[in-house]
């Protein structure tokens, strides 16, 4: 499964694809097979808006995960709000309990939930919340920096009936299938996509790569 994001730029590369047309990009992930859309809403960072969910959601039938720092019980229901399907809760920014609030608010408005987390110690706290969904990002937040055998190393430690997402890094087809070998079913990919000169070709190829 792939996870197709929808971003213009970003804090580590700078500009990727500042004149994408989300709806248009939405369409070619869709007809490539994208399972499932993943949309920055962050403005300063990330060139990204509302609008860029709305319009993406507008084109498809891909549900949508807002892409974007959760912080406080207002980001949960401004998710909601703007038509998202699902909500990104990363363990290093939040606390147990707010991550645990947080969750369920979500879970009570529809929507799921993607957890993420960056090595083994974030993973236990995430686990405690029972989730269905785990991202690994292999970015660090502060250095963003990529190490690609962050997500690898902690697949180990991902519990059965959990649906392991890779995040960050992923820049073709080897880079999916070694991430399957470990145990991956879903990829989460924003840069090597927006960037490409033939999306549907690139999401071809990550596709054959994992689990059907």
């Amino acid at each position: 499964m792939v996870i197709a994001e929808i971003k213009r730029r970003s804090p580590s590369r700078g500009a990727l694809n500042e004149s994408l047309d989300p709806r248009q990009l939405a369409k070619r992930y869709a007809a490539g097979g994208a399972a499932c859309l993943s949309v920055l809403t962050d403005g300063p960072h990330f060139g990204g808006s509302a609008a860029d969910l709305q319009n993406a959601r507008a084109a498809t039938t891909l549900p949508v995960l807002r892409k974007d720092f959760t912080v406080s019980a207002l980001d949960v229901v401004d998710a909601f709000a703007m038509g998202a399907d699902a909500v990104l809760l990363i363990v290093a920014a939040l606390s147990d309990d707010e991550l645990a609030t947080f969750n369920a608010l979500a879970l009570e408005l529809g929507l799921a939930v993607l957890v993420e987390v960056h090595d083994e110690s974030e993973l236990r706290r995430a686990l405690r919340i029972e989730p269905r969904l785990i991202g690994v990002n292999q970015r660090d937040l502060r250095t963003f920096e990529v190490d690609r055998e962050r997500a690898v190393r902690v697949a180990g430690e991902i519990p059965e009936g959990v649906v392991g997402v890779a995040e960050s890094g992923i820049t073709g087809m080897a880079d999916a299938a070694r991430l399957a070998a470990a145990g991956y079913r879903a990829v989460l990919v924003g840069e090597h996509l927006v960037t490409s000169r033939d999306v549907e070709a690139s999401l071809a190829d990550l596709r054959l790569a994992l689990p059907s």
